[in-house]
C-alpha cells in the first residue's frame, strides 16, 4: 500500500476498466485484493479470508478479499496485472521443441509475439 498526499499531479497504473464507487456510511464492498486501485483515507480497509471451501476453490478471487467499509470513495480495476500477465502468457505462441536463433533475446520474443517468424 502506498499513501499519496499533498498538492500536485500523480499518475497511477491500473488495468482494464476503472470504476469509481462512492460508499455511503456503513456500506460494505468486498473485492478481490488485486482489483483495488485506490481509496480515500476515510474508508475502513480490512483483508478477510474467503468463507466456504467451494467459494475459495471455484470463486476465482483467491483465498482473500479486501473488505471496504464506507463512507468514502474507492477505485477498482477490472484487470489486475496478474490476470493480464496470465492472459498474455496464454495467448503467446508456444514452441514445440527446437528453438530459434533469437533465443534469449527480448527483441526476438517480442517479434515472435507480434506475428514474426
Amino acid at each position: 500500500m502506498q499513501k499519496l498526499e499533498g498538492d500536485g499531479l500523480a499518475f497511477i497504473h491500473a488495468g482494464g476498466t476503472i470504476h469509481r464507487k462512492s460508499l455511503q456510511q456503513g456500506e460494505v464492498l468486498r473485492v478481490d485484493t488485486g482489483c483495488l486501485v485506490a481509496m480515500t483515507s476515510d474508508v475502513d480497509y480490512n483483508i478477510e479470508m474467503v468463507k466456504g471451501v467451494k467459494t475459495a476453490l471455484f470463486g476465482g478471487e483467491g483465498l482473500f478479499l479486501a473488505t471496504l467499509r464506507g463512507p468514502g470513495t474507492v477505485w477498482i480495476q477490472s484487470l489486475p496485472f496478474s490476470r493480464l500477465a496470465s492472459k498474455v502468457f496464454a495467448a503467446a505462441p508456444q514452441r514445440s521443441g527446437g528453438g530459434s536463433k533469437d533465443e534469449g533475446s527480448i527483441a526476438g520474443g517480442l517479434f515472435d509475439l507480434l506475428g514474426g517468424k
